[in-house]
């Protein structure tokens, strides 16, 4: 078998995985970000209604979410939710249809962060296997060659070690960042599902 080909091979897989976390670690943060931002001008319209007569109690705010021109998963839903408050449906039908929406977002939002925890799963296993390849390679060496020196063994040895760092390294920074993108991924989704209750009426 030709160890030295699955060790450069398991390196090339590693290395693609730290192009896909850095990828999907950059484009989910940016992205969720824009929505983060987008999330907080519609809560700021809501509360910017006026308030009406009876008891205090805040005028929709219909006018103001149908004239935006957002074409965002947040804002499209919001403008939904608040049409279907305004053509008088039931408090069930509101609540069903809220549950929808934010199951909707929440896909939205979440979209491509399971490949962070398959390059957290996967990083130390590649980095292991590189490095019984490497071991397997020097060995191979040896018994072709024999021992006649002995740093070079700690060489090959030292090499086949790097796949094992390369792969904890991988693993921990995409630890770090999906950790990271989870959370925020979720006090959005809270963030959105206490925008719909505060257009609730």
């Amino acid at each position: 078998m030709n160890f030295r080909l699955f060790h450069d091979l398991t390196f090339d897989v590693l290395y693609g995985c730290v192009a896909v976390l850095v990828y999907v670690v950059l484009e989910r943060g940016m992205y969720l970000g824009f929505l983060g931002w987008r999330l907080r001008r519609l809560a700021a319209i809501v509360a910017a209604a006026p308030r009406g007569a009876d008891a205090g109690a805040r005028a929709a705010p219909g006018a103001a979410l149908a004239a935006l021109t957002w074409g965002d998963p947040v804002t499209r839903a919001v403008q939904r939710y608040e049409l279907l408050i305004d053509e008088g449906a039931s408090r069930e039908r509101q609540e069903d249809f809220s549950a929808a929406l934010f199951i909707s977002v929440d896909k939205t939002v979440s979209a491509r962060l399971w490949l962070l925890d398959t390059v957290v799963t996967a990083a130390p296993l590649l980095g292991l296997l590189g490095t019984i390849f490497g071991i397997m390679e020097t060995f191979n060496a040896l018994a072709a060659g024999g021992v006649s020196d002995p740093a070079a063994v700690s060489r090959g040895i030292g090499t086949a070690l790097i796949a094992t760092a390369v792969g904890i390294a991988t693993a921990l920074l995409g630890l770090v960042g999906n950790n990271v993108l989870n959370r925020r991924a979720h006090v959005m989704t809270e963030d959105f599902k206490a925008l719909l209750l505060s257009l609730t009426r």
